[in-house]
């Protein structure tokens, strides 16, 4: 299956750059490109891409609420977003993942990398480079933790099984070590975390670690859940 991909940044020969790269693997078609926030909001209302590589810095309508109008939009709701841009900061990590990010890579990663990346966001996993999982992890453990107020009640839909999922999730295991861990299979692993995504009700990977730490499920330096 073949994987759509929109380019979305103001320097050109930056999109001619990556479309060259992508455009050496089989399973990528770039099918357009975008060199504003406006401009990448409507390529995607058209296109209906299955990623969009979106830098932060866009003239007029930046990355992020480029990204925000997408994620927010029922009907663009087969899209993900990569944020792709050479600002590493903690602003910009936290801003585009609550934006709604699927991932968030530097512009540095290495062709066979950003391929790989926008193969795994396509299927539905969330990518973090992992510079920017330090980063994360770095920044709940520096700060207080802030707890949804009824963060209970918004557990209370998962099973205990579910929450040990997610736990492990935000521990960043992916779904063949969960099910390593686990004792399970790797699409009854798949299964779990795509039922706890539904009854959260997020987005994806990104937002159940977010809320993982928000809510006190998982607390900054815990190791994961011992094995059953």
């Amino acid at each position: 299956m073949t994987v759509t991909v929109l380019l979305a940044d103001d320097q050109a020969l930056v999109r001619a750059g990556f479309r060259s790269l992508l455009r050496r693997s089989r399973e990528i078609d770039v099918v357009g490109e975008a060199g504003t926030g406006d401009e990448a909001v409507r390529a995607v209302r058209d296109l209906r891409p299955d990623v969009v590589l979106m830098d932060i810095r866009m003239p007029g309508l930046d990355g992020l609420a480029a990204t925000r109008r997408i994620v927010g939009d029922p009907e663009l709701s087969g899209c993900r977003v990569v944020i792709l841009t050479t600002f590493e900061t903690d602003e910009y990590v936290f801003a585009a993942l609550r934006a709604g990010a699927s991932g968030f890579l530097s512009k540095e990663i290495e062709p066979a990398q950003l391929r790989q990346a926008v193969e795994i966001v396509a299927a539905g996993e969330a990518l973090l480079s992992p510079s920017v999982t330090r980063r994360v992890i770095a920044e709940f453990a520096h700060r207080p933790v802030p707890r949804y107020a009824d963060a209970d009640t918004r557990l209370s839909v998962l099973t205990e099984r579910e929450r040990e999922v997610l736990r492990l999730i935000a521990t960043g295991l992916s779904n063949e070590e969960i099910a390593r861990r686990l004792f399970i299979s790797p699409l009854t692993a798949k299964t779990h975390v795509s039922r706890t995504i539904a009854k959260l009700d997020v987005r994806d990977r990104v937002q159940l670690v977010i809320l993982a730490y928000e809510t006190g499920l998982v607390r900054p330096g815990a190791p994961a859940p011992p094995p059953e």
